[in-house]
């Protein structure tokens, strides 16, 4: 019997400490139910403090090779599982949550800001319009609205493309750039805790 796996990469547990195969991950046996797998036991949290454990992929093959000794066990997913234990369910504070959404946006805005008007002074974009307006109507003018104006909502039209998104309305159905970041920072962090929990699995702590 051949038994297909995709284990995830982080799961989360609360409430218990027994962890079942239809926690870690997705099963599929071909031509046949998964019902009678999906309830095996694969790991048991070993203490009642919240914290992040580590489950091989070994681990979850011999349990599943215990129940059915003639099975053959097809990893298609992840070689390591992060799992983070929790006492109980935690409801997230609304308040605290919009509070740190409008302190990074304000982080945010003013780092653009900054760099942009960075930018200009250092290349000296006012100096250019001035010359612009110059060759164009013949004429000094200090500020030329008719270039500064458009280029300011063209800058703002750029932005929002090269985010990708405006408010909930997607420009298209790609991920943003800072959807991206998130998902490469996520990934690398979760790596770093699965190589620093299998040193600490090794040297015994």
């Amino acid at each position: 019997m051949d038994i297909y796996i995709k284990p995830n990469e982080k799961i989360t547990i609360t409430g218990r400490k027994i962890v079942y195969l239809k926690d870690v991950g997705e099963i599929w046996i071909p031509g046949q139910t998964t019902a009678s797998l999906e309830n095996l036991v694969v790991y048991q949290i070993p203490e009642d403090t919240e914290k992040t454990y580590l489950i091989s992929v070994i681990d979850i093959i011999k349990a599943i090779t215990l129940k059915f000794p003639d099975a053959t066990v097809n990893n298609v997913g992840e070689m390591d599982i992060l799992l983070t234990y929790q006492k109980q369910y935690k409801q997230q504070n609304k308040v605290w949550l919009y509070s740190k959404i409008v302190f990074i946006s304000l982080i945010l805005f003013t780092g653009a800001s900054t760099s942009i008007m960075s930018f200009h002074s250092d290349a000296q974009i006012p100096k250019i319009f001035q010359n612009y307006y110059y060759i164009f109507f013949g004429e000094y003018n200090d500020m030329p609205l008719i270039l500064a104006i458009p280029y300011t909502i063209g800058l703002a039209i750029g932005i929002i493309l090269f985010f990708n998104h405006f408010s909930k309305i997607y420009v298209t159905k790609d991920p943003t750039p800072i959807e991206i970041e998130m998902t490469t920072y996520e990934k690398e962090t979760n790596t770093s805790i699965i190589d620093a929990l299998n040193r600490k699995q090794k040297s015994g702590e």
